[in-house]
C-alpha cells in the first residue's frame, strides 16, 4: 500500500508520489472548479435577469400568463423536491456535508449528486428562493476535487488534503474571494496547518479565482464607491453594531432551525416542500423583490441611495423569514449571501437610524452596511478571522480593516455569550441525525 506524504515515504525519487506532485494536482483542481462554478455563477445571474423581466412583463400581460407563471413554479417546486428526495446529499448549502465527508462520517457521490446540485441550485434560486450560490459552489468544488481524484490514487489523508483544497477553491470563485476560501477552510472545514495542506489549499484558490476573474473581471463582487473610513470617535457604535448583529444573527439562526423543524412537524412530503416557499416567492416577486432571489442586487441597491428605517426593518425581517422558510424546505442552496445581506440590511437600519439622530453623519451610514456584513457572519458562523477577510475582498476597500476586525469580534463575543453555536456545526447534526434514522449514514471510502 502506498505511504502518505504526511509519513516518511520510501519512494521520494518517484515524482508522481511527490509532495509537489500533490500541489500540482491542487493547481487542477483549482482550475477544473473555478470553470465549472462559474459556469454556475454565470447560468444564475442569466436566471435572474430572467425572473426580473418576468415579473415586470407580467405586471402588464393577461392575468393567464400569472396561472402560466404559477404552474411553472409548481413544477420546479415538484422536480425540486425530488431531487432532495433522490439525493438528500445535494439538500441545503452543502458545507455540513463536506464537514461530515472530511470526517468520514458521510458519503459524497459526485457522479450522480454534482449535476443534479447545479440543476437544482439554478432552477431553486434563479425561480425566486432566497438562498446563495456560496455554499452549493464550495460543495460543487468537493464534487470536483472527487471527480479528479477519481483518476489520480492518492492514500486518504491526501484526498482529505485535496478535497480541502477544492472546498476552498469553490469559495474563491463564487465570491472572487481566494484568501477568504483558504481562511473558510482553516475556520470551518478543516483546520490543518501543515505546509503541504496550505499550498495545496492556497494554489486551489487562487487558481479558481483566476478563472473567475478571466470571465468576471478582477474588481470586487460589490461595487461600493469610495468610502470615507470612520472616525475614532465612533468607535462605540461600532462596537454596538457587533452586538446587535451577535443577537441578531441568532435570531437568523433560530429561524433556520424552527423552519427545519416545522416542515417535519407538519409531515410535508419532501416532494412538495420546495412549492411553498416558490408560491410565496410570487408576491414577494411583485411588491418585495429584494427580499427573493441570494441577496446580492438588494445590497447593491442599499449601497447606492438611503432608505428609511422602518422599510429596511420590514426588508430585514422579511429576508430572515424567508430565507428560513426557503432553506428548511431542503433545496439545494447556501444561507452565505443571504445572512450578509441580513447583516447590509441591520447594519444600515442602526447608520441610518443614528444619521436621523444627528449622531453621525448620513455619508457615514454605509459603512456600518458594510461592517454589519461582517458582523452578521461572524455571529452567525462563528468564523470572524473569515468574515473580516471575505467583506475585505468583496468590497475591495482595505481601509476598514480596522473597524471591521473591531465589530466581528464584538459579534463573535455577543453570540459566545449567550451560547449561540456556530450554524454549519448544528447543521451538521441534523444531517447526522437525520442519516442515521434513515439507516444510510456510513463512512466514507478513501476519506
Amino acid at each position: 500500500m502506498r505511504k502518505s506524504l504526511f509519513s516518511a515515504p520510501d519512494h521520494a525519487g518517484r515524482w508522481y508520489n511527490s509532495r509537489l506532485a500533490v500541489i500540482v494536482e491542487s493547481l487542477v483542481i483549482g482550475l477544473s472548479t473555478g470553470f465549472v462554478v462559474v459556469f454556475f455563477r454565470y447560468t444564475l445571474s442569466r436566471a435572474d435577469t430572467l425572473r426580473q423581466g418576468i415579473y415586470e412583463a407580467l405586471r402588464t400581460l393577461p392575468v393567464y400568463n400569472l396561472v402560466l407563471w404559477i404552474l411553472a413554479l409548481v413544477a420546479a417546486g415538484l422536480f425540486l423536491g425530488w431531487a432532495s428526495k433522490f439525493r438528500p446529499m445535494i439538500k441545503g448549502s452543502g458545507i455540513p456535508q463536506i464537514k461530515g465527508a472530511l470526517d468520514r462520517k458521510l458519503v459524497l457521490n459526485w457522479s450522480s449528486e454534482l449535476p443534479l446540485k447545479i440543476t437544482a441550485g439554478i432552477l431553486g434560486i434563479g425561480a425566486g428562493l432566497s438562498l446563495g450560490r456560496e455554499g452549493p459552489s464550495i460543495q460543487i468544488g468537493a464534487y470536483v476535487g472527487q471527480g479528479v481524484l477519481s483518476v489520480f490514487r492518492r492514500c486518504r489523508k491526501e484526498r482529505k488534503v485535496l478535497i480541502a483544497a477544492a472546498s476552498a477553491a469553490g469559495i474563491a470563485a463564487a465570491f472572487n474571494a481566494p484568501l477568504a476560501g483558504v481562511l473558510f477552510v482553516l475556520e470551518e472545514l478543516q483546520p490543518l496547518f501543515s505546509p503541504l495542506f496550505l499550498a495545496c489549499v492556497m494554489g486551489a484558490s487562487m487558481t479558481a479565482d483566476a478563472v473567475a476573474g478571466y470571465f468576471f473581471g478582477l474588481k470586487p463582487i460589490f461595487d461600493f464607491r469610495q468610502i470615507a473610513v470612520l472616525p475614532l470617535t465612533e468607535v462605540h457604535w461600532v462596537i454596538l453594531l457587533g452586538i446587535l448583529c451577535g443577537f441578531l444573527g441568532d435570531l437568523f439562526k433560530r429561524a433556520l432551525y424552527f423552519f427545519l423543524g416545522l416542515y417535519d412537524r407538519l409531515q410535508i412530503p419532501q416532494l412538495v416542500r420546495p412549492v411553498i416557499p416558490l408560491l410565496i416567492s410570487i408576491p414577494l416577486g411583485f411588491y418585495f423583490a429584494g427580499i427573493t432571489g441570494g441577496g446580492h442586487n438588494l445590497i447593491e441597491a442599499l449601497s447606492t441611495g438611503s432608505q428609511p428605517v422602518r422599510i429596511l426593518l420590514v426588508l430585514f425581517a422579511g429576508k430572515v423569514i424567508f430565507t428560513a422558510l426557503c432553506y428548511g424546505s431542503g433545496t439545494a442552496g447556501g444561507i452565505f449571501l443571504p445572512l450578509l445581506a441580513c447583516g447590509a440590511l441591520a447594519g444600515d437600519s442602526l447608520g441610518e437610524a443614528l444619521a436621523n439622530f444627528g449622531f453621525i453623519d448620513h455619508s457615514q451610514a454605509i459603512n456600518f452596511l458594510i461592517l454589519g456584513m461582517a458582523a452578521f457572519f461572524s455571529g452567525v458562523v462563528k468564523a470572524p478571522v473569515t468574515g473580516i477577510i471575505l467583506i475585505l475582498e468583496m468590497s475591495g476597500n482595505f481601509n476598514h480593516l480596522g473597524n471591521l476586525v473591531l465589530v466581528s469580534l464584538s459579534a463573535f463575543v455577543a453570540a459566545d455569550l449567550i451560547g449561540s453555536r456556530p450554524v454549519y456545526s448544528v447543521l451538521l447534526e441534523r444531517v447526522l441525525k437525520g442519516q442515521a434514522q434513515t439507516g444510510n449514514a456510513r463512512t466514507v471510502p478513501g476519506g
